[in-house]
């Protein structure tokens, strides 16, 4: 008989009883639904999920089992009703309830998915963020940002959750709504939001599976790790290929993805690289000379991981996740480049201040914006009222330039070179005046010589 203390160690491990490390949690309505369409299509496997939401009654209506409400205690359960700053409160009041849905079933990994814009998303997810990173999880955001119809005043709500985002979890995918109906101009207003939830869910199972999936060259949760851990912005697409050049035709599909944003991927200081083919097509090595032409791309000394893996559901393609890292926030956005426009007072809606500080403020607003969503898009002007020198009233040029501007579209350029050519040529012929009225100021007999009263704000 064998002696119990020199049996053999049993290594044959029962895969179907190893629990998920990943958990995908949707924060609000926005991150509820893509959630909700995950759980349901089943196509991100072996994960866990988890809804958090300030209000009860869109917990109730879901399907997904694991579920917290987010400080009771503050809303009753009704909503922030769309006040970040309310559900950021709820969230802080829920920790403990928080880091104990994150840790208690062995989570090593967190994808956090909502909706920048409204209440409990923009508010509650970077709190959660936060609980996740401090509890040691690899935590990843996956989130969107609104279309442009949604309006001027949820767009900048949602980029200030995005920044809130970047300083609480270790890598931020963002989907531009905006840059999916530019790619998709086809699609039906109905259908707009569940591609964005679609693309949530490509995101999430883009990751998961270079965990999950057993592979010829194996990626596992470390690779993955190193990859996201501290990595900034991060995108991540996968593209398939068939036919001839079948390996290029994956390469240049993954670079066409909306979860690029535009983003330069050959600026990445890190890249995973996950190549999936089936039994029924393997490849040969001549067909990864594209991967190295695509490697030999990227500027930086770049970490470089790749896999390969099995995927017989493919038949004769091929696909190719391309998981990178390590983009500046600042330097990463535009995700909807402008190609002429380089005004900086470009606006998504018509301002009208003479207001120094306003407009200071609005110019700022309109630069985050237009990194998003760039300036083709916001062709409205920032507008201040024009003032007019009293011996400029009857000049015909500037009161030409003016009739001649509807207001919308006005601005003072045209004006101040009116000016600036009469100013040289009254220099080259002293006596010369701006215009045909008097340079005392004369206005309907009224003599008007004061410095202090030599300006009038004229508003057409």
């Amino acid at each position: 008989m064998q002696d119990d203390n020199n049996k053999l160690l049993d290594f044959d491990y029962d895969q179907s009883e190893m629990k998920p490390i990943i958990k995908v949690v949707g924060v609000g309505g926005g991150g509820g639904n893509a959630v909700e369409t995950m759980f349901a299509g089943g196509s991100v496997k072996d994960v866990t999920f988890l809804l958090c939401n300030t209000d009860m009654q869109a917990l109730r209506k879901s399907k997904v089992p694991n579920q917290l409400v987010l400080g009771p205690d503050i809303t009753r359960g009704l909503g922030a009703g769309n006040r970040p700053e309310r559900a950021q409160e709820a969230a802080e009041s829920s920790r403990e309830e928080i880091k104990e849905a994150l840790t208690s079933d062995g989570t090593q990994m967190v994808f956090l998915t909502a909706g920048m814009g409204g209440g409990t998303g923009t508010g509650a997810a970077p709190v959660i963020g936060r609980i996740a990173m401090d509890a040691g999880l690899l935590t990843v955001g996956i989130i969107t940002i609104p279309f442009l119809f949604e309006g001027r005043n949820k767009i900048l709500q949602a980029l200030r959750g995005v920044k809130e985002m970047r300083e609480n979890v270790d890598a931020l995918l963002v989907v531009n709504n905006e840059r999916l109906r530019n790619i998709y101009q086809d699609l039906r207003l109905d259908n707009a939001f569940d591609k964005a939830d679609e693309t949530l869910t490509n995101a999430a199972r883009g990751i998961s599976d270079m965990i999950t999936r057993p592979g010829r060259i194996n990626l596992d949760f470390e690779d993955v790790k190193t990859t996201l851990k501290n990595g900034g912005v991060a995108i991540i697409s996968t593209g398939y290929g068939e036919g001839e050049n079948r390996m290029q035709k994956a390469i240049d599909e993954a670079l066409n993805s909306p979860l690029l944003n535009n983003n330069n991927i050959y600026k990445a200081r890190k890249v995973l690289i996950n190549i999936y083919q089936s039994n029924e097509a393997p490849l040969i090595t001549e067909e990864l000379d594209p991967i190295n032409e695509f490697t030999n791309k990227i500027e930086t000394g770049f970490d470089n991981i790749w896999g390969l893996s099995t995927d017989d559901s493919l038949g004769q393609k091929v696909a190719v996740t391309v998981l990178a890292s390590g983009f500046d926030l600042d330097t990463t956005t535009k995700s909807i480049q402008s190609s002429s426009s380089t005004d900086k007072d470009n606006n998504l809606i018509n301002t009208l201040s003479s207001n120094n500080d306003d407009i200071s403020r609005i110019k700022e607003e309109n630069e985050l914006i237009s990194d998003y969503y760039g300036t083709d898009n916001l062709e409205r002007k920032i507008f201040k009222p024009t003032l007019l020198k009293i011996s400029e009233l009857d000049d015909e040029d500037i009161i030409g330039i003016m009739e001649e501007t509807p207001t919308l579209n006005r601005n003072n350029k045209p004006i101040e070179e009116v000016r600036s050519r009469k100013a040289a040529n009254a220099g080259k012929f002293p006596g010369a005046t701006g215009g045909n009225a008097m340079d005392t100021g004369s206005r309907n007999g009224r003599s008007e010589s004061s410095p202090g009263n030599s300006y009038q704000t004229i508003k057409f």
